[in-house]
């Protein structure tokens, strides 16, 4: 049997290496490697030997290692789509609900019971809709679902999300604003999502929508949030990002009292490793099988 080298990069991490170990590996140089798993974004990645036949790489977005040049089509490459899934959907349900029932605007005040009280919503009878839904959206819509709502999924194709009372396609995105009380993004940062929340897609929402984003910052166009919250267009965004990250000290969405603002933390950078490691192990275990890869990634895709 070939023996499963793997190379961590650009550091070791206990995790990456337990896991390593626990699928029968062991972590060798990048030189007598078969496989990289690499845990740091495009710069300073490696000029790789003909020899490592897989790459692994620790985010589920690929969108900068596409910009990079730094895909190939000689080998396997894989992502962490899906693996950080569960932490997310949990985020972004809390950023939800932190904003719907107004947890934070009351946090920010001093028992303003009048003001509060009557801008209290439930999630009861809401529908809510899932931009961009894959592994996420399947770890989201039942928990959006336990709350009460009713949960609209979209992705590219159309193909049915199991967990979510209804599926329909990219195109049909401005119908689906339309019919939703508040919105979940969590599409990837493509040429086709950029902006994909403007002037004109957040007025298809409604005064007391939610605008949830949990993927990235450029799929909302902020100058015309900031509008939209002003006017009274919707009733409030929570971000777990921006664009750009950080934002500036005296942006003036952190000082609307209907915006909650998180910094990146949906899926924690400190716990990224451990998270993965388990993801890690099965595939390793499947690639020593020759078995098929999660998360594998297509090379002439852009994300």
């Amino acid at each position: 049997m070939t023996a499963l080298n793997v190379a961590v990069g650009p550091t070791e991490d206990s995790h990456i290496v337990d896991a390593v170990k626990q699928a029968g590996g062991e972590v060798t140089d990048l030189a007598d490697a078969r496989v990289l798993v690499w845990i740091g974004g495009p710069d300073g990645f490696p000029d790789l030997p003909d020899g490592v036949e897989w790459v692994a790489l620790s985010t589920a977005g690929i969108e900068r290692f596409v910009e990079a040049g730094t895909l190939d089509g000689r080998r396997t490459w894989t992502n962490a789509s899906g693996f950080y899934a569960e932490g997310v959907a949990e985020h972004a349900l809390g950023l939800l609900l932190a904003g719907t029932r107004q947890i934070v605007k009351a946090a920010r005040t001093r028992w303003a019971k009048d003001e509060i009280d009557t801008s209290v919503l439930t999630l009861r009878g809401a529908t809510v809709s899932i931009v961009g839904a894959g592994g996420i959206g399947r770890e989201l819509a039942p928990r959006l679902k336990a709350c009460g709502a009713t949960v609209i999924a979209v992705n590219r194709s159309g193909r049915p999300l199991e967990e979510a009372d209804r599926t329909v396609s990219w195109d049909r995105t401005d119908e689906v604003l339309a019919e939703s009380d508040h919105v979940v993004l969590a599409a990837p940062d493509t040429p086709e999502t950029h902006h994909l929340m403007n002037n004109r897609t957040l007025a298809l929402l409604k005064p007391h929508s939610w605008v949830v984003n949990i993927a990235r910052g450029p799929l909302i166009d902020e100058e015309a949030l900031h509008r939209a919250l002003v006017d009274g267009v919707i009733g409030g965004a929570a971000l777990d990002v921006t664009d750009p990250e950080p934002p500036p000290e005296d942006h003036p969405l952190y000082d609307l009292p209907n915006v909650v603002i998180t910094p990146h933390v949906a899926n924690p950078a400190s716990g990224l490793t451990r998270e993965m490691a388990p993801f890690l192990t099965d595939n390793l275990r499947r690639f020593a099988a020759g078995e098929e890869l999660m998360a594998l990634v297509d090379p002439d895709r852009d994300y």
